[in-house]
């Protein structure tokens, strides 16, 4: 007896002779260039950074909040290693004093030229 073969289920492959879909396929051989943009030529476009460094760096901070009908508070912050606050109207007045005297005799603000060209 003679049997046929069972028609192939419509939308499935023939099976061919391919590697089992369980097993990982080798890598590919990492001889020769990459392949990509850089191998092509591309140019960049090397544009000057539009915020050049001068050079200076912020040494003193004070930081005031005074919102409507509340109690304003202050802090002042240098890289000197001073470090002041002050809660109600008449002390953040005395610390924003304090602030400006200490900005004049900093250590750290001293020592920079140019300084009363600012």
């Amino acid at each position: 007896m003679n049997t046929l073969p069972s028609p192939r289920l419509e939308g499935q492959p023939p099976t061919l002779t391919r590697p089992n879909p369980a097993e990982p396929t080798p890598p590919p051989a990492a001889v020769g260039e990459p392949k990509g943009a850089a191998r092509k030529g591309v140019r960049t476009a090397v544009v000057p950074d539009p915020h050049p460094d001068d050079g200076r760096r912020p040494v003193a901070w004070l930081h005031i909040v005074a919102p409507r009908g509340a109690v304003p508070t202050a802090t002042s912050w240098c890289a000197c290693g001073r470090d002041r606050s002050a809660v109600g109207h008449r002390r953040v007045l005395a610390l924003i004093t304090e602030h400006n005297d200490h900005r004049e005799h900093c250590p750290l603000r001293s020592s920079q030229e140019g300084r009363a060209a600012a």
